[in-house]
């Protein structure tokens, strides 16, 4: 599998052996050490997934997180030694894409990239359309009411995946199946949290557009016969 991959960690050791590991697997890693050099080089290098670090020297990866979300859809793996829910969604809030705790398995962060950028391939992509809404794959956005709305890579599949199953009811089990192709255990808070953040961006663009449904002690439903009431 091929992509430029940015690692972002402080670690000499840990940084050298992820390189190491996608190298093997045929990706062109980058490696940098300084939180300050990260947001500089985004801006100036195209690259097709970040591992960041959250302790780094010069810049809390959250920041450095929420400074790359301001103008990119990038993906994003977190690598954080916190290992509190909290801290977590925390990382998810700021834009991530998805967490890895430390310790970890170097396959483990193989592995991950790998179903990150599975997810990202716009060739895999499928248009879905609303009334009002509809999906760029190869933009990672949805456009609603005419309005583009850029979109993480989480937030654009967990919108394809509600929107493909129109009207029907998605637990949070049967969302996360989908949503994490490698059949991880995700907490539900952390589909929560994506569901919030996807709604603000949606509700941001249009007030009137109400797609996404809760369904207490069910899950969420996708209904654009219900939006703009």
């Amino acid at each position: 599998m091929n992509g430029r991959i940015l690692i972002v960690e402080d670690e000499y050791k840990i940084a050298a052996l992820l390189r190491d590991y996608l190298q093997h697997e045929g990706m062109s890693p980058v490696c940098l050490m300084d939180g300050l050099e990260v947001v500089p080089w985004v801006r100036a290098h195209q690259t097709d997934l970040i591992v960041l670090d959250l302790m780094l020297p010069g810049c809390d990866g959250l920041d450095i997180c929420r400074e790359i979300r301001a103008f990119s859809a990038v993906p994003i793996i977190m690598l954080t030694a916190r290992i509190d829910m909290v801290d977590r969604i925390r990382g998810l809030d700021s834009g991530a894409d998805d967490y890895i705790c430390k310790p970890f398995a170097p396959e483990e962060v193989v592995a991950r990239v790998k179903a990150v950028l599975r997810r990202a391939d716009p060739v895999a992509a499928t248009q879905h359309t609303a009334p009002g809404l509809v999906l760029d794959p190869d933009r990672i956005m949805a456009v609603i009411s005419g309005r583009p709305v850029t979109l993480t890579m989480v937030e654009f599949n967990l919108l394809q995946i509600l929107m493909a199953s129109e009207g029907r009811i998605l637990s949070r089990n049967q969302i996360m199946d989908q949503l994490y192709d490698d059949h991880r255990t995700v907490n539900d808070r952390t589909i929560d949290c994506h569901i919030k953040k996807l709604r603000k961006k949606l509700d941001d663009a249009d007030p009137t557009a109400n797609f996404i449904h809760s369904v207490y002690g069910a899950g969420y439903r996708f209904d654009s016969t219900l939006a703009c009431c």
